[in-house]
């Protein structure tokens, strides 16, 4: 069955290792008949969440007006929703974390995204797979908050400078990740 997915990623770097395997994913699942909108975070002006609680009041998600009152209207309507980025500092990069905060808009105004499925594919400089907790745990955590299914994962150590990626399987797990939709 087809579906329509989102893709969001946090990479300020177009041509880095996570945007490679966010390519190959889309390239799959457009493949497969999937619809798949895609929204690069850091290309985009997302603050953060001022947790005014003022989420949907003026139409949009976000009563201050920035671009993720474009992102929020196709995760509404989409059946699965997934983030990409490179580990920044152990952590989830700046550029995409405004947007993953204001995924509390939702749960403010009471709208009901249940059901989604959800994936992550990441990436980190060392060879440490436990690096990327930093990013797992919460995108696990705010899946199940938001009762998301996590559909798969994809986590590359040991890639650093653009093109690293060519060096792993990293592209290959990325587009196998759309046969789990």
């Amino acid at each position: 069955m087809s579906k329509k997915m989102v893709v969001i990623t946090g990479s300020p770097r177009n041509n880095g290792n996570s945007f490679a395997m966010t390519d190959a994913f889309i390239k799959a699942a457009e493949s497969k008949g999937h619809t798949v909108t895609r929204f690069d975070a850091a290309m985009k002006n997302v603050g953060g969440c001022h947790a005014c609680e003022t989420c949907f009041q003026t139409g949009k998600a976000c009563s201050f007006d920035d671009d993720f009152n474009s992102i929020a209207p196709a995760i509404l309507e989409a059946d699965a929703v997934i983030f990409t980025m490179p580990v920044y500092w152990y952590s989830i990069p700046a550029q995409i974390k405004g947007v993953i905060d204001k995924l509390f808009s939702f749960c403010v105004a009471g709208k009901d995204i249940a059901g989604k499925e959800c994936a992550l594919i990441t990436c980190c400089e060392e060879d440490d797979k436990s690096v990327m907790d930093g990013v797992r745990i919460p995108i696990e955590r705010s899946a199940a908050l938001l009762k998301w299914k996590m559909v798969g994962e994809v986590m590359i150590p040991s890639v650093l400078n653009a093109g690293d990626i060519e060096k792993t399987d990293g592209c290959k797990q990325a587009a196998a990740l759309a046969d789990k939709f």
